[in-house]
């Protein structure tokens, strides 16, 4: 027999539970779009996002400026900062660049720091580490570890994450590592939060202890993506189950048609006519056929809720 989660059992939750990885709006010439940001941030936290993670990689944060990150905080935060966790992204491949982010992001207003694994150059372990304890010491606000070693090029491992939970501020982790053993050994010996950031993993993570999800399919589908947790902690697991086989059809669209999330969250917020606006070069729009194919199973989705 299902039963509801006691409260002994809850996981720290520092950030919220449901956060969504949300895009750069820019204006059709390019420029950033503030007003489109507060108006997309202000449906996602009216929809159900208890938390926002701005410049990101969903974000465009490779070719957007200092400047403009910074703008985005602040805007946001005015929006929607006394409603829900605003959480920026400050990684960097260079530690010096990446304690000036942390600081203008802190006093932008942000209530937490994504903080990526130093990309490309691969350090070892102790270099991580050492990285991680300087922004850690360099601001007030909590940081969420981002751990995505495909895109790095190295992992924070397992013991490394343990050593790491000792400090105060390190508080979270988005978990792209693909390694469900690995992540909830460290659930089980830490307090750190752990999010989903592997769209297919939010409710099996969920299930070993997980705090939630960073998600870019939230962007343009919030509630649908929230509903299998809700579930879960209702006790109804076999709902959340299906709940969570409901989203499967766009998370596949959106996550693995081998276009970065960005390009189809925009395709499809566009279609909805929702902020959003063009991608930044490198990337290029989605093609017609694969924004259509997105709005449809969008369709599907929300007509099933």
């Amino acid at each position: 027999m299902s039963t509801t989660p006691s409260a002994t059992s809850v996981p720290p939750r520092p950030f919220g539970r449901a956060l969504c990885a949300m895009v750069t709006p820019f204006t059709t010439t390019g420029a950033l779009d503030l007003a489109g940001a507060r108006e997309l941030a202000a449906r996602l936290v009216d929809e159900g996002c208890d938390g926002l993670v701005l410049n990101g990689t969903t974000g465009e944060s490779p070719t957007t400026t200092d400047a403009e990150k910074t703008a985005l905080v602040r805007a946001v935060c005015a929006e929607v900062g006394d409603r829900a966790s605003v959480v920026a992204g400050v990684g960097s491949a260079d530690t010096r660049h990446t304690l000036a982010l942390a600081r203008e992001a802190e006093h932008a207003g942000a209530h937490g720091l994504l903080v990526v694994t130093p990309y490309y150059s691969r350090p070892p372990q102790g270099d991580i580490e050492a990285h991680f304890l300087r922004v850690a010491d360099a601001s007030g606000i909590p940081l969420m570890l981002y751990d995505i070693p495909a895109r790095a090029g190295t992992r924070i491992e397992p013991a490394t994450m343990l050593r790491l939970a000792a400090h105060p501020r390190v508080v979270a982790v988005k978990d792209c590592a693909y390694d469900l053993l690995g992540s909830a050994r460290v659930i089980a010996r830490t307090s750190l939060a752990y999010y989903s950031g592997s769209e297919e993993l939010n409710l099996p993570l969920y299930a070993v202890g997980g705090a939630g999800f960073v998600s870019t399919v939230a962007n343009a589908a919030p509630r649908a993506v929230r509903a299998p947790l809700d579930a879960y902690d209702a006790g109804a697991t076999a709902e959340s189950v299906r709940l969570n086989a409901r989203t499967l059809p766009l998370v596949e669209l959106m996550m693995a048609s081998g276009l970065p999330g960005t390009v189809t969250a925009k395709a499809l917020l566009g279609g909805l006519g929702l902020p959003a606006g063009p991608v930044r070069e490198p990337l290029r729009p989605a093609g017609r056929e694969t924004a259509d194919g997105l709005l449809r199973a969008y369709e599907e989705l929300v007509t099933a809720e």
